[in-house]
């Protein structure tokens, strides 16, 4: 009989040392397996300890802003701590400074390296990035040296979405040029004749926070919105009036395409000749995201050629752009300086929302909005290490397999143990498989401070059970499994008896296992990438797939088949070291006896 978990603050908080990751690794004998932002300090949900030390009883930390802040955020830090602003600081200048600075606040124009916090010596507790994106912040070095990073995610989403109605609008009146020619003396009315908004599709790349708000807004424009996003609701889509289609679909019927994604792996150049080749003749773009989504050779091209009519940019790949920039200056190209942010009431929502991050983490209080976080006691980590790397795993394999359109919104993760509820604290546990969940599919960087609190946000509720074993409680789990209800699964196979996508692991010698696919029983170990396949139970298909992979140069590490009985349905998983081209996994697909695959990366 499954019991369901007791609250988070289960346990008492033991008392805590904090030690280098290189001393804690050679203890855990697993080095490379434990992600360093997980490192986390042991305290009850209220406080992260962070509490700064500053020298004295009455003595106020002090803050530097290294960037322009507003006057609220300012006022806000001065109430708290001694503030020196000091702007457009040299590399040289910046570490002199912060070896006297308990907590620094940039937005994207400062890069803050590893060299920043070797320099603080210790001292910096806490940086704040009054902005969203965190590329100029080194997560890992701030972890190892005990500082804390924050961010102001919700403040922009408004002025970004405004801002890319704005370049929309401009680019369909040919605002920007029309407004040259009058500045050059010239009066070009049947030059610059635009096309109107009403009736057009408007697609949406990315429908998270600014995507939905454009989507308002377009929609009062009249326009017919679509949207593309492989993990959005399609209920919530429904609900605003906005139908969910697949990327193909979306970039081919559109006559708007707005760019709403982070930056990962995945999106990196997701219009590319490729996607620009299946688009309609005269479709216009506009990106207010990332400008690595777009690969801007390719735009170019497809600007040159008439595929694409217009396109309207706030963000480049390289920030800011050369002088001589092909894309900047094209003359179909409206070009702003990444101004999604850049309006007073957002630079002062932004100011008011990092600050007040920096000061809780100052105060030693919870920082919701926390990136990442200082380091776990020694004695927790080292017996639920292997668990943590199998719980992000299986967090990230199961969101590989819903199928696009269909989102998650429940998750239940069941722990087969020995141990009692009490004796179990399965928080970092679930982080990690919040982490594997979300951090895919996302820029949002999951740690345990955020983890439950970035789930709710996103809709996702999570639930735990404990499934009672007999036997010692010297192991702390015999098993994971993660179940994703109400959602269509691109290998269907992966789909239980009770309606749910379903994968099991465990830990053997080690190393995290994939044990579990649906109804399935596999063994396979979770490193590199994976192939699934369902197919007919019949001899030489392991020596099939591998001639094909074989021939593309791609190694298989293992292959293992699970079987309902001998001759009927099986599923073959196979670990590979490098990913397959779309050729090799088409001409896997075309193998009679395989009925379905799919390809994940772990």
């Amino acid at each position: 009989m499954a019991a369901t978990l007791a609250p988070a603050d289960r346990l008492a908080a033991p008392s805590l040392r904090l030690h280098h990751p290189s001393s804690l690794s050679r203890r855990l004998l697993v080095p490379s397996r434990l992600p360093t932002t997980f490192l986390l300090p042991y305290r009850r949900p209220q406080v992260v300890a962070m509490a700064v030390e500053t020298g004295g009883a009455n003595s106020k930390p002090r803050v530097l802003v290294a960037e322009k802040l507003g006057e609220a955020g300012l006022a806000l830090l001065k109430g708290l701590a001694d503030v020196d602003c000091s702007y457009n600081l040299s590399p040289e200048e910046l570490r002199a400074k912060i070896a006297l600075c308990d907590a620094l606040i940039v937005r994207s124009g400062t890069k803050v390296g590893r060299d920043v916090f070797e320099s603080s010596g210790g001292k910096l507790k806490v940086v704040g990035r009054a902005g969203v994106g965190i590329d100029n912040v080194d997560l890992a070095a701030a972890t190892e040296h005990g500082c804390l990073v924050v961010n102001a995610p919700t403040a922009n989403t408004v002025a970004a979405a405004e801002h890319g109605i704005a370049l929309l609008t401009a680019m369909a009146r040919n605002i920007a040029r029309s407004d040259a020619s009058m500045k050059a003396g010239k009066w070009e009315r049947n030059k610059y004749v635009g096309v109107s908004l009403v009736g057009k599709i408007l697609a949406i790349l990315g429908f998270g926070k600014v995507g939905s708000e454009v989507a308002r807004r377009a929609k009062g424009l009249g326009m017919h919105v679509i949207a593309h996003d492989p993990y959005a609701a399609a209920d919530r889509a429904r609900a605003m009036g906005v139908e969910l289609v697949t990327f193909d679909e979306a970039i081919a019927s559109a006559d708007f395409i707005s760019l709403h994604m982070p930056l990962t792996p995945s999106t990196s150049k997701i219009l590319n000749d490729e996607a620009f080749a299946k688009m309609k003749k005269g479709v216009r773009v506009i990106n207010v995201a990332r400008g690595g989504v777009i690969d801007e050779e390719a735009l170019v091209k497809a600007l040159d050629s008439g595929v694409v009519a217009q396109a309207a940019l706030d963000v480049f790949t390289k920030e800011p752009p050369s002088a001589d920039s092909k894309l900047v200056l094209h003359a179909k190209v409206i070009a702003t300086p990444h101004l999604g942010a850049s309006t007073v009431e957002a630079q002062e929502e932004v100011a008011i929302e990092i600050a007040e991050a920096v000061i809780g983490a100052l105060k030693g209080e919870l920082a919701a909005t926390a990136v990442n976080a200082p380091m776990v006691p020694p004695e927790v980590l080292t017996e639920l290490a292997p668990f943590v790397v199998l719980a992000e795993k299986l967090g990230r394999l199961a969101v590989q397999l819903v199928a696009g359109g269909s989102g998650v919104k429940s998750v239940k993760v069941t722990y087969a143990s020995a141990r009692t509820s009490a004796d179990l604290d399965t928080r970092l546990l679930r982080a990690m498989i919040t982490k594997g969940l979300i951090e895919p599919i996302s820029d949002v960087h999951i740690n345990l401070v955020n983890a439950d609190y970035t789930a709710k946000k996103r809709g996702i509720r999570i639930t735990e059970e404990r499934i009672p074993l007999d036997g010692s409680p010297e192991n702390p789990i015999e098993s994971i499994q993660v179940h994703i209800a109400n959602a269509e699964s691109k290998f269907p196979t992966a789909v239980s008896g009770m309606g749910e996508i379903t994968v099991e692991g465990r830990v053997k010698y080690g190393i995290p296992h994939l044990t579990k696919v649906g109804s399935f029983q596999v063994d396979a170990s979770m490193e590199g990438s994976l192939i699934l396949c369902r197919q007919v139970d019949q001899p030489g298909m392991i020596g099939t797939v591998g001639s094909i992979l074989g021939e593309q140069n791609v190694n298989v590490s293992y292959m293992s088949v699970g079987r309902i009985a001998p001759r009927k349905h099986a599923v073959m998983a196979i670990g590979v070291d490098e990913e397959p081209t779309k050729a090799a996994l088409k001409k896997i697909g075309d193998i009679p006896a395989i009925e379905e695959f799919v390809f994940l990366k772990l």
